[in-house]
């Protein structure tokens, strides 16, 4: 439920988009659909991740600015900016506290050495970046309408590619681990 609660607007702007064929509308009703999305978040776990935080900031400002300025490139930078700050936020927890972001997600429930946490972090920063760059290219290489599916499609299925790479990595590691404890 809370993945496509996470993915609903998107989904939104998705579906506006391919009636319409117009980015402009599409992203005038993102941003009302992102803020509809954060208030029931809201309301039935009272807290907000970071993570919707950063990316109802950034749809507000940046498909405001779409919107006002009558220019897709705002909306089109947002996914870039969005997996860039992650980059560096998952870049920054290497030299900042004890736990790197994936181990303080995952360390709960999956037991590593710590250089195994860190190489899986500098993992994260590398695709977040690559992801960024991807998505500029599509958005300046491409139709506007393969960018839109490339948005939606593309980027969540280099995404889940991604996540079944550490899958892999993970179990490599935590049989070492096992391995280590007997």
């Amino acid at each position: 439920m809370k993945l496509l609660l996470d993915f609903l607007p998107i989904i939104i702007f998705f579906a506006v988009y391919k009636t319409t064929n117009d980015i402009i509308l599409a992203t005038a009703i993102l941003i009302p659909a992102t803020l509809l999305q954060m208030l029931y978040t809201w309301f039935k776990t009272h807290k907000i991740e970071k993570m919707q935080l950063v990316t109802l900031v950034l749809v507000v400002l940046l498909g405001g600015a779409t919107v006002l300025f009558q220019d897709k490139t705002f909306i089109q930078w947002k996914p870039t900016i969005v997996n860039w700050l992650f980059g560096i936020a998952f870049l920054g927890s290497q030299f900042i506290g004890e736990k790197t972001i994936v181990e303080r997600l995952m360390g709960g429930s999956i037991s590593m050495p710590a250089f195994a946490w860190k190489k899986l972090n500098i993992a994260w920063v590398i695709f977040f970046i690559v992801l960024g760059i991807v998505n500029l290219f599509v958005a300046y290489t491409f139709s506007e309408e393969i960018w839109v599916e490339f948005k939606l499609f593309g980027m969540l299925g280099l995404t889940l590619v991604f996540v079944i790479a550490q899958g892999f990595y993970l179990s490599r590691h935590m049989e070492n681990t096992e391995q280590n404890e007997k």
